[in-house]
């Protein structure tokens, strides 16, 4: 498992894990496929924010090998 804080470890097609805005609190993950990056630095401390495929948008917690 590779940290979900660099960019360049996410890429559009990759497996991941993500939290969603409305789940911070709870921690709960959403699993799916990167459509799009949506953080521009290289390393985020709260996870790179991506949207994807299925249109949802939150920060990368794991990425799903």
């Amino acid at each position: 498992m590779k940290e979900g804080d660099k960019r360049e470890n996410i890429k559009p097609g990759l497996k991941v894990k993500i939290v969603l805005k409305e789940d911070q609190r709870s921690g709960k993950l959403t699993e799916g496929v990167v459509k799009d990056l949506l953080t521009n630095s290289a390393v985020h401390p709260h996870g790179i924010k991506v949207r994807l495929e299925s249109g949802e948008v939150g920060r990368v917690k794991e990425i799903v090998e």
